[in-house]
Order: C-alpha cells, then structure tokens, then sequence
C-alpha cells in the first residue's frame, strides 16, 4: 500500500522522529526553515533528554545549511540513543528495513526515508559506533541496507562490518564491501571500458602539487596522466558542488586555491556536453536490481547543473522536456542498456543513484554514482503534474524489491552455521 498524500506533520509540538523527508519538503516548497528551527531549539531545550527533538532539529539545520551547528546538536541526539524508529505511513507495517548510518549531515548516509515517504515500510537508522559499529543493541528487522556514504572517514568502519554482515541472518542490501565503489577514483578506474559509457578519469592531488601547477614549475600532464586543461577540480570530501570549479590555466588555478582551503582535491579534465542547442542536460537516474528508473532531468546554459537553480521551477519549457524525458525514459534506457548493465554488474550494489548525460556521439558520460543521493516526490504537483505518476515508479520499484527480497527469506540466507549473528526485538 503507498499512499498518495503526505499526512501533516506538528513540527514545533513532534516528539518523534521525523526524519528528512518532512524538512525537505517545507524547503523545496520555499518555507522559511528558521521560524520552525527556533521553535523546536525551544522545545528540545525543555527537554534535555528527548532524543528524538535534537534529531530532528539537528536536520532542521542541515536543511538550513549550518553544517556545523547540525553536527553538534545531532552529537547531543546520539549521546542519549544511537536507533531511531521512523514509523511507516501506512499501517500494519509490511516490513521493518534497518539502515546503518554514520553521524553527519545529509550526504553522510543514504536519505531513504524521502525515497520510502508515505509507504508501509518501517524505517529504523542504527548509527554505528567507531571502533565498535554494532555496540548497541540491534531492533529485529526484516532486512539490513548499508546506507554509509563512501568516503576516508568511513573506510574502516565499512571494511569492519563485511565479516559481520557477511553471514547476516536477514537479507543485506548494498554490502559494505561494494559502497567504496561509489568513491570518484574508484569509479573512474571501475567504469573506464564499460562499453558505451564515457567517464572522466578521476586522479587526487595534494595541494602542493596544485600549487606548483599553478606557479609553472610543474606541468599537469606529466603529474597526472590523461588530464589536462581545462580541468574540473573539487575538495576531497565535499558534496553538492561545494567548492567545484572549471579551472582553464594554470592562473585560474591560482585564483581557485586562493578562495578554496583544502589540503587534497578531485581533479578530472572537463568534457563538454552540450547539445546541438548549446546546453547542458543532466539527469539522476535510479538502478534498482539494475533496473534503471528516471528521477529528474537538468538544463541549464551552465556546465555545473543543480536541479534547484537550473530554471526548472521558473521555465516551462525545461519542463514540459523534462516531461518528455521521463515519459519516454524507456527508450534512453535502451539506448544505454549496456553501460547502464555495466555500472549495475561491476558496481554489485542493489540500490545506486547516477548522474548523467548523454555525450553528442551518443554515450552515457557519468559524472558520478553514488547509493546517497536524494531521490524524491515532492515537487510541486501544480508545477510539474507528470512528476508524480513518474517518481511513484520509483517509490515502487524500491519497495517490491524489498518485498522480494523478504517474502522468501529463509531459502535467502547465508549457510555460515553457528557464526550467524541474531537480532532480536529492543
């Protein structure tokens, strides 16, 4: 059962867990987060101990964009629990899915509650301890997701958990050992000769090497092989375009690093690809069991495209392509069947998220893949009305694979014996 409307939420008097998806609808539906972030830092300061009002204040400021004061209030959240049941929509329950999650901001963990929004699907976020990931105890489930981005951080914890969900006594979705495929080297080096699949090459540079590219006294071919300018960089570890810029010399260079202060970066050479129109078009893409699904398209006359400030929301025109996008999306997915197969099979991870384009010769040019990209239904419905019909297909195709995935659990699991761990009911 999914339902088609969103229950109201009482942000200033919720006691519960809300998760993203209700803040991330108020923030695309343009509603001032500030007014409802203040009200709720005066409930939860009434209430010390109530972890669930940190948390979700916590996202508020996330949302809001104050990264820094997001981790400290969520650092007073997890002191006081480490689980957080966010109860399905529609009721009975026909699953409870845990989610192992990390401490962080938005694009720390997979935001699948805004993908499972208004389904009958129990969500519980275990975030797990350094050093000792599973220290707390575990609520029974039907079935574990991995929802740990890829990134330094998060390398030993992810490599500490593949012995122990190895032979998990529930079914695993995305196992630890496939995320640090998700990494921009990593993929750039797994995709490389996908056939019909163009992806950038991707090399990590120390600053000083950047900076001596920068001053002449090194040449940035000869540093990093089959990257030239003009070059794409970006910091290590940062997300949704922060920091990302197209450098075309090496003075530009210089004027990056002296706004930008990071120790490493991302550098990968600059593919242009507009269309015969001269613009940019990018779309999110959601595989699913490797079936690929369309979450939205781009365009916009700059090469550095965010859906939210492409004119999506103030041209109709980019709309109704979107429109045709998502309603012919099949045929693009034929077209890129086997570099759509290929990202699925090499990658070996049941849920990824890829944003992409089409190169004018005609192959899928990925930018990135990624398992924490935000999939959702909650633009406008008077804006875009094809967008529902389309994002329910989504929605849906996540949850019968859940269901799958259940519905025959004993014939799934592992024969590791007496090495298999239970989990029972908190």
């Amino acid at each position: 059962m999914i339902l088609q409307t969103p229950p109201s939420v009482n942000f200033r008097s919720e006691d519960t867990f809300l998760g993203l998806a209700p803040f991330l609808r108020k923030s695309i539906a343009g509603i001032d987060l500030r007014l409802i972030g203040q009200e709720m830092l005066e409930m939860a300061e009434r209430s010390p101990d109530d972890a669930n009002r940190w948390m979700n204040l916590s996202v508020v400021m996330f949302c809001l964009g104050l990264r820094d004061v997001g981790l400290a209030i969520q650092g007073q959240a997890l002191a006081l629990k480490r689980v957080f049941h966010l109860a399905a929509t529609g009721q009975p329950a026909r699953l409870r899915l845990l989610m192992l999650m990390v401490p962080g901001d938005i694009a720390a963990n997979t935001p699948l509650d805004c993908l499972l929004e208004d389904s009958d699907i129990d969500l519980d976020f275990y975030y797990a301890s350094p050093g000792d990931p599973l220290a707390a105890p575990l609520p029974d489930h039907d079935a574990l997701i991995v929802g740990i981005s890829e990134c330094d951080e998060n390398r030993a914890l992810l490599k500490s958990l593949e012995n122990t969900l190895a032979c998990w006594p529930r079914p695993v979705i995305n196992a630890p050992q496939n995320i640090p495929a998700t990494g921009r080297m990593a993929a750039s080096q797994l995709l490389h000769n996908a056939p019909g699949l163009l992806i950038p090459p991707t090399r990590r540079a120390p600053r000083s090497q950047l900076l001596a590219i920068a001053r002449g006294d090194a040449s940035l071919p000869a540093l990093f092989d089959a990257i030239d300018f003009p070059l794409i960089v970006r910091p290590v570890g940062s997300h949704g375009g922060h920091g990302l810029d197209k450098v075309d010399r090496p003075d530009e260079l210089t004027a990056y690093l002296s706004l930008v202060d990071a120790q490493e970066f991302f550098l990968s050479p600059f593919i242009d690809y507009r269309g015969t129109d001269g613009l940019f078009r990018k779309c999110r893409i959601a595989l699913i069991e490797g079936e690929a699904y369309a979450c939205h398209q781009g365009i916009s006359s700059h090469w550095m495209i965010h859906y939210l400030n492409a004119g999506m929301y103030e041209e109709a025109w980019k709309r109704a392509e979107e429109s045709a996008f998502m309603t012919h999306f099949d045929a693009f997915a034929r077209r890129h069947h086997l570099a759509l197969d290929a990202i699925y099979r090499r990658t070996k991870l049941d849920y990824v998220c890829i944003d992409c384009a089409e190169t004018r010769d005609g192959q899928l040019l990925v930018f990135e893949i990624d398992h924490a990209m935000v999939v959702h239904a909650m633009d406008s419905e008077q804006l875009f009305p094809y967008k529902q019909a389309k994002m329910q297909r989504v929605k849906n195709a996540f949850r019968d694979f859940l269901l799958r995935l259940t519905c025959d659990q004993a014939d799934r699991l592992p024969k590791c014996g007496s090495s298999a761990i239970l989990v029972t009911d908190q």
